[in-house]
């Protein structure tokens, strides 16, 4: 028996390793490793799937601190305990760590025990520590699997994104799926048309009361929801009811049971957390977390939930007795069911933690915790609680009624019939603590009830009112966090401890925004979902993803080798990358444009007969998807003689779609310093803001260009008097600017501050790529969601200062080689480079210099086009370049005298 101060134990978190340490005493020492102390490389080759799947693994920049303290104490250590979480990802730490004293020769012959508790209470740590085994290989194989797939698809179809389609970011194994899900449901609210039909109610009277009934039945027939889909039918029907004369007919009643639902496992967590709390399953995973790993009360920390990733239903045989004595005591023996209820884990080798999610005590009730969570930690706790002991509460009765009333109409005895139903509480049951999918409501605020009068068959039925009501079908909802999760949950797509990351990741690459709590695709989005169903579909079909975790969870099983399931998946999969390397650009383009041409070019209604895809520029164009340096745009396939352009983007109010409407200038109103009209245009590049009207083209004269006098006495040419215009900012529609917001625009730029170091001028201003702040000659684009308008000193400042450590003094820099995309010409590759003398786009052989004003990263493939167009123009052919003409010197510029004492002879050129 080695000496008890001998023992380390190793955990992830230090708020874990906190309170476990209380429980142990000091015969123990308790670090923490802060989570994964290893991961692949961020770089092609960390597997190496024609070296037998081999791995490469690197520690963690965070875990060089932990690690030197674990490896320092296991050295002077004689035990070493394991005690990470206790699922899947915990047994993946656990090896990592274990690999880590290996390697740093800290464990030698030391015993190494892996411990798990799925609750942080003195109770369950010490006699976790008690009954320790070892490593589950099984789990560290199913970790390793999961992790290969998940690289060798990131890293090998994230190229082939980035090569055939522009601007999008990467390619995840679930996440693309996920993608797809809030995809297909955006194509089905589209493609919805809505339908109408009318229902028909009776306010009727019987002996006992009033209550309300709809048409059920007419002349003999049971209507179905479309039965009277127009006014006229409904009125007719109506006229007809009012002659009828009804009585009670059969009068059903039954009693029906409702079950309380199981205890939370982490998908419901999250479901319910969104619908009752609003929580985002990011927020309330981190939540459960705190409470997990406990909280300080009465001087001691102490974990007030079971591990809370887990897809187990089952609760330990004394947390099920607490929770029964406590309703007895609390509700009652009338709330306590007569045997334990025992719940049943629906998913196929549940292979997380073994408990549900429930509180460590069952008796410790939400209100005794005021003080020492904060209100959400409550709220949270609360939730928790009171579904774990609502699922050993008594069922709830409900006593239903239901009432058939035939209508006579002359002799017809049953020429229509009325339904009516109700439904009354006839025992609370579990639901005087707990309702799921609605608000929760205490004791008489619970379910709402439809009560029915007492009545009896033959009664007599008079009709007060007969009111028809019109009804639209409704498009399919689009997904909340809740309703995702669930939907995943039911397609067996990604595992509880990864639904919250895959939600968090679709929104960070701007593939899906949250907007009202449900999930909106992007257009970015919907063309990379688009790519991959039509170039990789096996691989982001839902059967395939749920088929892939059954493996897994078939290797965590000791059913399946882990590497004979990598080999099946990487035959096929990269045989299917290779079948993309001939595969060309324009080639994609097309495929999406046929794809996803009904969503960006609707029809809308009353425009049946107009193409929506005809350029409003030159009215003889078709529009369609084209590729540019950020993505794909909407573009005239009469490019370059039209340049007409638009961002890629539908849909109503958008900002895109208002551009598109906007057929001509839009008045708003006048300059109060000049009088001048401001209004809003649309230019090739997008609405802009234009302050006065251009004038007409002066005539073509022969010699001088005609000089006028200002009011300021500088000369200016006729030529040059255009008027100022200003290009819309991202974000502000061209059908909402207002008269004080366009003037702001046309102010541009302005000063916004002096650079605290240097004294320079910072100011904010629109170029033709967007909005800029800029000192000197250094810029920084505004990021999409900050204003021109707003942006204020601190933030100029920030900017300014991260673009100058970025690319010095002087412009920003952009990465060597970057493709823009297609010469649409020929289909040669357009590239962007930086060079010795600033940044520049290239063509083949021909390269132009990008403009100081103008920024590298923000290069499009349309503005790249045109810096090659125009230095191919002033490019001669062959060596004239070297050949200049000679200019002939005016004698009236240069007098004869000068000429021969300031001419020198040019030196003669030796051939070599």
């Amino acid at each position: 028996m080695a000496d008890e101060a001998s023992k380390v134990v190793i955990v992830e978190s230090p708020a874990k390793a906190k309170s476990i340490n209380r429980y142990l005493g000091g015969g123990y020492k308790v670090l923490a490793s802060f989570g994964h102390v290893r991961d692949l490389p961020s770089k092609d080759g960390s597997v190496r799937p024609d070296d037998d799947f081999a791995m490469d693994w690197e520690e963690g920049e965070k875990a060089a601190r932990p690690l030197s303290e674990i490896v320092k104490a296991v050295k002077a250590a004689d035990v070493v305990f394991l005690a990470t979480d206790p699922d899947r990802e915990g047994e993946a730490i656990a090896w990592h760590v274990q690999e880590v004293l290996r390697q740093r020769k800290a464990l030698g012959s030391k015993p190494v025990h892996r411990v798990m508790f799925h609750e942080i209470t003195k109770t369950a740590v010490q006699k976790a520590i008690a009954a320790p085994r070892e490593l589950d290989h099984n789990l560290i194989e199913a970790y390793l699997a999961r992790r290969a797939l998940d690289y060798l698809v990131g890293f090998t179809l994230s190229p082939v994104l980035w090569r055939k389609l522009p601007g999008s970011r990467s390619a995840g194994r679930v996440q693309s799926v996920a993608l797809r899900l809030v995809c297909e449901r955006e194509e089905e609210i589209e493609a919805f048309v809505a339908r109408e039909y009318w229902s028909i109610e009776a306010l009727l009277r019987c002996p006992g009361g009033e209550f309300t009934a709809r048409l059920s039945h007419m002349d003999g027939k049971k209507l179905d929801k479309f039965a009277i889909n127009n006014e006229a039918d409904a009125q007719a029907a109506v006229i007809r009811l009012q002659g009828m004369a009804f009585a009670i007919g059969e009068v059903e009643k039954r009693q029906i049971h409702r079950n309380p639902p199981p205890p939370f496992i982490t998908s419901t967590l999250q479901q319910e957390a969104s619908r009752h709390l609003g929580l985002g399953a990011a927020q309330t995973m981190r939540l459960a977390q705190r409470l997990y790993e406990g909280v300080e009360i009465g001087g001691d920390t102490v974990g007030l939930i079971t591990y809370m990733r887990t897809d187990s239903t089952n609760m330990a045989q004394e947390a099920v007795a607490s929770a029964r004595q406590m309703i007895e005591k609390v509700y009652g023996a009338r709330y306590v069911p007569e045997s334990p209820r025992l719940y049943r884990t629906t998913a196929r080798n549940a292979q997380e933690a073994h408990e549900a999610i429930r509180p460590t005590d069952m008796t410790r009730r939400p209100e005794s915790l005021q003080g020492y969570l904060d209100a959400e930690q409550l709220k949270l706790y609360d939730l928790v609680w009171k579904r774990a002991v609502a699922s050993q509460m008594a069922s709830a009765l409900l006593n239903q009624v239901s009432v058939h009333i035939p209508g006579q109409e002359g002799a017809k005895v049953e020429a229509a019939a009325l339904h009516a139903t109700g439904t009354t509480v006839a025992f609370d049951g579990f639901q005087r603590l707990y309702n799921e999918g609605r608000d929760d409501a205490p004791g008489d605020e619970k379910d709402e009830e439809r009560r029915l009068p007492p009545m009896n068959t033959g009664e007599k039925a008079d009709a007060s009112a007969i009111t028809p009501h019109q009804h639209f079908t409704e498009p399919p909802p689009r997904y909340t966090e809740a309703s995702l999760v669930k939907k995943m949950e039911e397609l067996g797509i990604g595992r509880p401890s990864t639904y919250a990351s895959i939600l968090q990741v679709l929104q960070d690459r701007n593939y899906v925004k949250l907007e009202r709590k449900r999930f909106i695709p992007e257009d970015r989005g919907r063309l990379v979902t688009a790519f991959l169903v039509k170039f990789f579909g096996p691989y982001v079909a839902y059967e395939f993803t749920a088929d892939l975790e059954t493996r897994l969870d078939d290797i965590a099983a000791g059913e399946l080798a882990w590497k004979e399931l990598l080999r099946r998946f990487w035959t096929a999969f990269a045989s299917a990358v290779d079948g993309t390397k001939d595969l060309k650009i324009s080639d994609v383009i097309d495929a999406l444009d046929e794809s996803l041409g009904s969503h960006f070019f609707p029809v809308h209604d009353g425009q049946d007969s107009a193409d929506p895809r005809i350029c409003p520029s030159c009215k003889t164009g078709r529009l369609g998807l084209k590729l540019g340096r950020f993505g794909p745009f909407i573009g005239c396939s009469n490019y370059p003689e039209c340049r007409f352009t638009r961002p890629l983007a539908v849909g109503n109010g958008d900002d895109a779609a208002a551009v598109a409407r906007l057929e001509g200038p839009r008045l708003l109103g006048q300059d109060p310093a000049t009088g001048l009209p401001v209004a809003i245009h649309q230019g090739p590049y997008g609405p802009y803001v234009q302050l006065g009207e251009k004038p007409p083209a002066a005539p073509k004269t022969k010699g001088k260009k005609k000089k006028t006098k200002g009011e300021d006495g500088a000369s200016a040419s006729v030529d040059d008097a255009k008027p100022k215009r200003v290009s819309l900012p991202k974000g502000l529609a061209a059908d909402a600017v207002t008269l004080e917001q366009g003037l702001a625009l046309l102010a541009l730029p302005r000063e916004v501050c002096k650079h605290p170091t240097s004294g320079d001028v910072i100011s904010a201003g629109i170029g033709r790529f967007g909005s800029y702040v800029k000192m000197k000659s250094t810029y920084r684009t505004l990021p999409p969601d900050e204003d021109v308008l707003t942006v204020g000193a601190n933030r100029a400042v920030a900017l300014i200062d991260e673009a100058m450590t970025k690319g010095g003094a002087g412009r920003r820099g952009a990465a060597t080689g970057r493709e823009l995309g297609a010469n649409p010409q020929d289909g040669t590759t357009i590239s962007v480079h930086s060079g010795r003398y600033g940044p520049y786009v290239k063509n083949g052989k021909i390269m132009a210099t990008i403009p100081s004003s103008e920024s590298a990263d923000d290069i499009s493939l349309e503005r790249a086009m045109e810096l090659i167009e125009a230095k191919a123009a002033k490019q001669p052919a062959g060596k004239k370049k070297a050949a200049a003409p000679k200019k002939t010197a005016s004698k009236k510029a240069v007098p004869k005298k000068a000429t021969a004492k300031t001419t020198k002879k040019a030196p003669t050129k030796k051939s070599k």
